[in-house]
């Protein structure tokens, strides 16, 4: 089997918390979380690691220091991410297209394999 990362984005705005974009209510949050634990119990097999969401801040390490980051410049930003398993890479697309995620409008799943040094 092979691992895949899959790395969730999310426009700049719906990850600012201070943004006018909607947040979910209770609600909503009580039926996001039941439709990723309907996910993960169909593909038990697969998911390896729920993985996260990721805080809307932090840091940049390169060999000239630290920054702050991620940068606002972008045009996505990532908010999670979940490392899954499967024979293919086209059997991972397939765990991907019926993940939560892919159902928020102007959210996207980038698919990776993983080297597995």
């Amino acid at each position: 089997m092979n691992k895949y990362l899959f790395l969730y984005r999310n426009p700049p705005a719906a990850a600012n918390p201070t943004s006018a974009a909607k947040q979910p209510s209770p609600e909503e949050m009580q039926q996001m979380m039941a439709q990723w634990e309907q996910w993960k119990a169909k593909f038990k097999d697969h998911v390896l690691d729920m993985g996260d969401g990721l805080h809307h801040t932090g840091r940049v390490m390169t060999a000239k220091g630290v920054s702050d980051g991620p940068f606002a410049e972008a045009k996505e930003l990532i908010g999670g991410f979940s490392i899954i398993q499967a024979e293919t890479y086209e059997e991972a697309l397939e765990v991907a297209k019926a993940c939560p995620m892919t159902f928020v409008p102007d959210y996207s799943i980038e698919v990776r394999q993983m080297m597995e040094y």
